[in-house]
């Protein structure tokens, strides 16, 4: 009896060990956070006052996860076409990846009539463990009288426009809590200038993502099957070793 009994407590011990070794593994972490929108506008113009757009189809990875708008004007300011958007978390790598893609886009502010035409401007983020890396990719944007840009400018290229403002392409900007943003096209209005036609800012295309999530662990979601597979696996493997050491004992050898 004292035999069966230390077999059974070692079976049951193959099993709280596996439990607790499953209770180990942390949590899952927290998702990363990314975001992204196609177009906003905060300004305050002389003779027009305050003049707010957008943010145009904002995605986040807290959802939704995919958003578009089919066009957006406001006169003498900006026009765009079609907006899609994106924000997403691959929960088992913890990668994040945003994108804004803004199409058909006009840009003038009352003296800087059309200072930014475009086909499309589509800026991206993605968020590894290694880290985040941010990309622009500009189709036909010409700057009016200063010419076409780069399809890819360097990060954060800025044209001075006489003083009344400035543009950003590529810009990317690594925040406190360690997420990175890239906007396509930043426009400030610098005001204090005898030719000033007021102040704020006008974006195009935005995403933010990071820092990555960290992957999925054993005790959630796809790995937790994996951890239940393999306590299973040992809690088989010692019931059919302790039946088999039952069945070798009870063999009676002849005298």
């Amino acid at each position: 009896m004292r035999m069966f009994t230390a077999r059974r407590g070692g079976l049951l011990g193959v099993v709280t060990a596996a439990l607790v070794v499953g209770a180990a593994l942390p949590a899952a972490a927290a998702p990363g956070d990314g975001s992204a929108y196609g177009a906003s506008a905060n300004l305050t113009l002389l003779g027009a006052g305050a003049v707010t757009v957008g943010p145009l189809a904002p995605a986040s990875t807290a959802g939704p996860t995919d958003n578009s708008v089919a066009s957006a004007a406001v006169p003498n300011v900006l026009s765009v076409g079609a907006v899609t958007t994106s924000a997403r978390l691959d929960e088992l790598t913890g990668v994040v990846t945003a994108r804004a893609t803004t199409g058909d886009v006009t840009i003038g502010v009352f003296g800087l009539q059309n200072i930014i035409t475009a086909t499309a401007v589509e800026a991206t983020c993605t968020a590894t463990e290694a880290g985040n890396v941010g990309t622009t990719t500009l189709t036909n944007v010409s700057l009016g009288s200063r010419g076409a840009a780069d399809a890819s400018p360097a990060a954060n290229t800025t044209i001075d426009l006489s003083g009344i403002a400035s543009i950003t392409l590529n810009e990317q900007i690594v925040n406190a809590d360690g997420s990175l943003t890239v906007n396509a096209i930043h426009i400030r209005l610098l005001g204090g200038t005898l030719s000033s036609v007021g102040t704020g800012d006008v974006i195009i295309a935005s995403a933010t993502c990071g820092p990555a999530a960290l992957p999925t662990p054993m005790a959630s979601g796809v790995g937790l099957w994996i951890s239940l597979g393999l306590l299973a696996t040992a809690v088989v493997g010692a019931a059919v070793t302790a039946s088999r050491r039952r069945a070798r004992a009870a063999i009676v050898v002849p005298a």
